[in-house]
């Protein structure tokens, strides 16, 4: 395979299969407080199709109005985000090689058909800090490229406990989810993909 763009690192199996368990635990609890909802894209209102949530000071969201962006509040029931649980933040301080504290930790769950197309997250004011991934659940095809929608991909799959993350040169990279590989994992009882990624927002 050819070797990942700078700045980005593929962490296979960081996450054992307790601790997958305990994860899914705890996104259990969060979903039950801030429901997933399916966001829509800018100007077109047409739907992605993964269903999200969030949790922490800030999530992120959007919809055909206003467009991508973060706030405090679900936006569905106004209620605010859940508190990040204490093993994400775990999990952040031991990858991220960040300082600062990650504000968003959003969550996205991919059925058998979903897919992510290429995108950049450029949506934080901090650019730099990096953005970290975890994979819960069946596999997935990842691509990633360069900072222009045009430069070369490379896709990889990611299974279930593997974190990404990307910071450096990587931080900007284009990225997205190709394809969901069904029935590859037993982590999650009616199948599927759960992403979560951690992010600063804030400067």
């Amino acid at each position: 395979m050819r070797s990942l763009p700078q700045g980005i690192r593929h962490i296979p199996g960081f996450l054992d299969r307790e601790k997958q368990e305990a994860m899914v635990e705890n996104i259990r609890a969060i979903v039950a407080e801030a429901p997933l909802f399916v966001p829509a894209m800018p100007k077109t209102g047409k739907p992605l199709s993964v269903r999200m949530t969030n949790c922490g000071a800030l999530g992120w969201v959007t919809d055909r109005e206003r467009g991508y962006r973060y706030q405090p509040a679900h936006p569905v029931t106004g209620k605010p985000w859940p508190p990040m649980p204490a093993v994400l933040l775990d999990i952040w301080r031991a990858v991220s090689g960040s300082s600062k504290e990650p504000e968003a930790c959003l969550v996205n769950f991919y059925a058998g058909d979903a897919r992510m197309g290429l995108h950049q997250d450029r949506d934080e004011q901090d650019l730099k800090t990096p953005v970290v991934s975890i994979s819960l659940g069946d596999s997935c095809l990842f691509r990633v490229g360069g900072r222009e929608r045009r430069d070369k991909t490379l896709s990889f799959k990611l299974s279930s406990g593997d974190v990404v993350v990307l910071g450096g040169e990587g931080r900007l990279a284009f990225h997205g989810v190709d394809k969901i590989y069904p029935n590859t994992s037993t982590l999650l009882k009616n199948g599927g993909r759960i992403n979560l990624t951690l992010r600063r927002v804030t400067v």
